[in-house]
């Protein structure tokens, strides 16, 4: 596609023309930017489709309109794409980056991700981030000439690095890496010392402002706590507030969505205007430039950055601690923990071509492959295999 089709980007903004590529050469589309055949092959990945089964905090039996990875993901890639484009930066990388940063989410959430943690504590370790570096790079078998994905190198730079540097400089001791990230090094050089681009910290901070938003739309919906609990609550109680004082006769879900969508519009503009402030200050002339910044280019002011983490603190000890999510927490790290002691101990009960995988696998990497089975897994399907193999049942 060519590039001069596209919008006026910023100097510093990504362009598919100058891209670094694939790790596999291939001929691009007549009709779409590299950067969008990314967001399209994310998409129609299977690690996508099963987003809609994996949650947020919520297991999936508990209610239909609490937050699934995959409403998160689309949230998260619209805020991406309202941003870039004011900042006119390339808007398919960014959602590109905003539709697979949770690609590598086990099942279950964090208590999902803490018990495959302690489970492969003797084998490497297991990290979200680089889970989904595996899942785009290598489980992914859907092509003909290669495994995973082979989106392009700002593609996979972003999700590796959104959060900013994995190294101190380029020659750095990569020991601290998690397994995943650091055996690719070997693969392809994705600079883990520098900050990824700026569509690449937009997606980040797009993470965390659908992340906190709609988890605090959740916890209200699910009665967890009440409107009246966040009132001494910076910035989030100051919205409150206007809301109630502008509309007084407002209540239940109209009350809640009207906060949380002038609190979305709020870190919006926050971004908008520091990032605006750093730009004028580091004036990058190239994408290269926001990679080299000593600091990042994309962020929230100093005010909101604490704001955020009273939001943060709030959200943790009244809703990710709440004793009705710890109870199912708690059975999701059992169920978890099973899985993956049968498998390691029984590999012929896998599926077949999991079995296959396994068996092929070199001796220290076949924990791996059972991680990698688990962390595919929905909520649902975790659930009903853990008791498909762990309940007696002559009849099932």
């Amino acid at each position: 596609m060519d590039d001069n089709l596209a919008p006026i980007l910023a100097p510093f903004a990504c362009r598919s023309a100058s891209s670094r590529g694939r790790l596999h050469a291939e001929d691009e589309s007549p009709t779409r930017s590299l950067f969008q055949r990314d967001r399209d092959r994310i998409i129609h990945s299977s690690a996508f489709r099963r987003l809609m089964h994996k949650t947020q905090v919520f297991v999936y039996h508990e209610g239909d309109y609490f937050r699934t990875r995959l409403t998160h993901s689309l949230e998260v890639a619209q805020i991406a794409r309202s941003i870039a484009r004011a900042l006119q930066l390339d808007e398919d990388l960014a959602e590109a980056l905003a539709l697979a940063h949770d690609l590598g989410h086990p099942p279950f959430g964090h208590a999902g991700e803490d018990a495959l943690q302690a489970c492969m504590e003797p084998y490497g370790g297991f990290d979200h981030n680089a889970q989904t570096l595996r899942t785009i790079t290598d489980i992914e078998k859907r092509y003909a000439d290669f495994d995973g994905l082979n989106l392009s190198w700002e593609a996979l730079e972003g999700i590796v690095k959104h959060n900013g540097p994995l190294l101190g400089s380029a020659t750095s001791d990569d020991a601290h890496l998690p397994e995943g990230l650091r055996s690719y090094r070997a693969v392809w050089d994705l600079e883990m010392h520098t900050y990824a681009s700026a569509e690449a910290q937009v997606a980040a901070l797009s993470d965390d402002i659908a992340y906190n938003n709609h988890d605090l739309d959740d916890g209200l919906r699910a009665g967890l706590f009440k409107p009246e609990d966040l009132a001494d609550l910076p910035l989030v109680g100051d919205i409150l507030g206007e809301v109630k004082s502008r509309y007084p006769d407002l209540g239940g879900k109209r009350l809640r969505h009207e906060t949380i969508r002038r609190l979305i519009t709020h870190m919006i503009t926050d971004v908008l205007a520091e990032t605006s402030v750093r730009i004028q200050k580091l004036n990058p002339r190239s994408p290269e430039d926001v990679r080299a910044a000593p600091d990042a280019l994309v962020t929230f002011s100093e005010g909101l950055k604490a704001d955020d983490k009273a939001l943060r603190e709030f959200l943790f000890e009244n809703m990710y601690r709440h004793y009705r999510v710890n109870r199912m927490t708690s059975k999701a790290r059992r169920v978890v923990s099973d899985l993956f002691g049968l498998f390691v101990d029984e590999p012929e009960v896998m599926p077949e071509d999991w079995q296959a995988t396994h068996k092929s696998a070199q001796p220290d990497q076949k924990p791996r492959v059972v991680c990698d089975y688990i962390a595919g897994m929905t909520d649902r399907f975790a659930l009903l295999e853990h008791k498909r193999l762990f309940l007696v049942d002559p009849l099932d």
